[in-house]
């Protein structure tokens, strides 16, 4: 595995007597909630029937064109392939606790990869599998508030200064150090901003193991694209931006479509 920057290694050692962390993250907390699309199922969608509108929602898009602006493994090319199910690090070692309010949010947030809260309307997402790696990506589209997801996205804006290193324990009682960091985005959808969260401590050999997680927000006129990307080997950036344009574009695309047939 590819060393990380400099900064990374002097956060852990900086960090509160950080233990045998990451060993423990083959050990599933059965007790604790599951995320919504810990199941082996590849993609999932609301249970708004297709070509329908909830109530409300405007002239967002209809369920059937939700799925369709998804990116898939087709756009990404190998090793991306469907998921066989949530890695045993999720549990292991996202699910930590902190003291600083902002900081705990993001942590529930990368958790529950639910970062804009209950969908105002169609949603849908996909999860993929990097073969022969732990890295997962996961990409969601929902109908969201613009004005909602701009305090979103400003709020992430402001995280690299509110929570730039801090200590999180898990929920076994291990520390670990987090840095957050931005990260540069293409020029896509309406607004966007992404991070790169680095999640480090050391196994029971006293082995520095490393955790990184990209989560991307863009807003596309009513809806707005999640993308979290994450593995405990190297993570490519250009990965993330990757999904992030191509799906701006395509979301883009199918709006003009459904405005053009209203």
């Amino acid at each position: 595995m590819p060393c990380p920057p400099a900064t990374s290694r002097a956060l852990v050692a900086s960090a509160l007597s950080v233990t045998a962390l990451l060993s423990t993250a083959s050990c599933s907390l059965r007790d604790e909630p599951r995320p919504r699309w810990f199941s082996a199922s590849a993609t999932h969608t609301s249970a708004s029937p297709a070509g329908e509108r909830p109530p409300g929602s405007g002239a967002g898009l209809t369920q059937a064109q939700a799925q369709a602006a998804l990116v898939t493994e087709a756009d990404l090319g190998m090793p991306w392939v469907p998921t066989s199910g949530a890695k045993t690090w999720r549990d292991g070692v996202l699910k930590g606790r902190t003291e600083d309010r902002d900081c705990q949010r993001l942590l529930d947030s990368l958790y529950t990869e639910e970062l804009f809260g209950v969908p105002t309307g169609p949603s849908a997402m996909t999860a993929l599998d990097a073969a022969g790696t732990d890295a997962q990506l996961r990409y969601q589209i929902a109908a969201h508030a613009p004005a909602d997801v701009d305090r979103t996205l400003a709020w992430l804006k402001s995280l690299p200064r509110r929570c730039g290193q801090f200590a999180a324990t898990t929920t076994r009682g291990h520390v670990l150090g987090v840095q957050v960091t931005d990260m540069p985005l293409p020029p896509a959808g309406d607004a966007r901003q992404a991070l790169r969260v680095t999640m480090a401590g050391e196994t029971e050999e006293r082995e520095l193991t490393y955790l990184t997680v990209d989560v991307a927000a863009v807003r596309v006129g009513e809806e707005a694209i999640t993308v979290t990307h994450a593995g405990l080997d190297e993570v490519y950036p250009e990965i993330t931006q990757q999904a992030v344009r191509l799906g701006a574009e395509r979301l883009t695309e199918i709006r003009k479509q459904g405005r053009a047939q209203i």
